[in-house]
């Protein structure tokens, strides 16, 4: 009698949708110490502070008058309405209640998304570096990512030119993430102008806005690709509340987008999940309208952090750093270092490098390879100054020792 091996069944998408080198780091530092090492780790974006009290006593406030049921698909009509006039007065963007959908985390809202959007045979769009997941999310949905790089000397920006030349008949999705994770780039006015001429030269073709990081920008200013001339059309504009109010765990994000797409979103969102939790949104609705105090102070924080990671990772020979306009990650570029000697160990990729820097030095870090560019390392300063120190010490040494 044959065995029964349940791998067998496992659909050829299972083996693809993770994030991979996250997962990977940030597990193998809980699990060194865990025995002990004394790691300092750099892999989650997640904000180090507690979400504001204001919106912590919201949400008690709304279990206690018993928001505790489900919730509509859509979301509650008035963290919708919300979110419209936050949406107008802050980023310029007309969107009716109708045409947002609340999500269990912005993850969830880009994969609403993009199934609604994207087809077997499609084609879109990755702006490397980029987020993990957005090649995840196209692969699960049958497309193909068409990956464009810029690196450190472009300011990790692909240019519109290169964007245009990369289209095709099949192209039907541009994933646009400004402010940037991995690289903190932040896409300026007249560099999404030239986007959106390009946009307009292809009536096939939407653009996906992730917006999530708007309120941690140190240099510049946010601009929101759909409030540019003809863009609403042809914009779907993601955001959440997990990084400006640190509300990660609350798991709730959002998208505004044209009334039929918002309606397909919210199509597939039912039939995976259903609506978001409801005190939570009840808290957000607090976070939209109370006080930015905690958001300004915290968003200041990561402003000094950001400058002791500029400025430590300057010092090292043979890495290369442009400027960290927003969020919390460094994104320093590497190549330089690789096919150096670690003792007998040549590190040959970022994968190998940041393996090593974890394992002798108890610094966790992300290879660059999970975000579409494997000549840097991602490291996030959603810690504390002191964890900083400790890391910049760590990596000047080790870093320096590579012969």
């Amino acid at each position: 009698m044959t065995q029964f091996d349940p791998s067998a069944l496992l659909a050829s998408r299972s083996k693809t949708a993770d994030e991979g080198a996250i997962i990977r780091m940030s597990q193998r530092a809980r699990e060194l110490r865990g025995t002990g090492v004394d790691v300092v780790s750099m892999t989650l974006g997640e904000p180090d502070f507690d979400t504001p009290g204001n919106i912590q006593a919201a949400a008690t406030e709304a279990m206690r008058k018993g928001f505790t049921h489900y919730s509509p698909v859509m979301g509650i009509p008035e963290l919708r309405t919300a979110l419209s006039k936050k949406l107008w007065t802050e980023n310029g963007l007309d969107y009716s209640a109708g045409e947002i959908v609340l999500a269990n985390g912005a993850k969830q809202a880009i994969a609403n998304a993009m199934l609604s959007i994207i087809e077997p045979g499609d084609e879109a769009i990755m702006l490397a570096p980029f987020w993990v997941s957005y090649e995840i999310t196209v692969r699960f949905c049958g497309g193909t990512p068409v990956v464009l790089q810029a690196g450190v000397d472009e300011g990790y920006k692909v240019p519109a030119s290169r964007i245009a030349a990369a289209i095709t008949p099949r192209t039907k999705l541009i994933v646009l993430n400004s402010p940037s994770n991995p690289s903190g780039a932040v896409w300026s006015k007249p560099e999404l102008e030239e986007l959106a001429e390009v946009v307009r030269q292809h009536p096939q073709l939407m653009v996906m806005s992730d917006e999530i990081y708007e309120y941690i920008i140190f240099d510049g200013e946010m601009q929101s690709f759909g409030a540019l001339p003809g863009m609403r059309e042809r914009t779907i504009t993601v955001n959440g509340f997990s990084k400006g109010f640190a509300m990660t765990g609350w798991r709730l994000g959002y998208a505004a987008a044209p009334e039929p797409i918002a309606k397909a979103m919210a199509r597939m969102q039912s039939a995976i999940s259903a609506g978001a939790n409801q005190f939570v949104q009840r808290a957000a609705i607090a976070a939209l309208e109370g006080p930015r105090d905690a958001v300004e102070r915290m968003r200041k924080e990561y402003q000094l952090r950001r400058d002791m990671m500029q400025g430590g990772l300057n010092t090292i020979p043979g890495v290369r750093m442009g400027n960290i306009p927003a969020t919390f990650y460094a994104f320093p570029d590497v190549s330089g270092l690789l096919g150096r000697k670690a003792g007998n160990h040549v590190l040959d990729t970022t994968d190998a490098l940041c393996d090593w820097l974890l394992e002798a030095h108890a610094v966790a870090t992300v290879p660059g390879s999970a975000f579409g560019a494997p000549g840097s390392i991602r490291l996030s300063f959603a810690c504390s100054e002191a964890e900083i120190g400790k890391a910049m010490a760590r990596l000047q040494e080790a870093l320096g020792s590579l012969a």
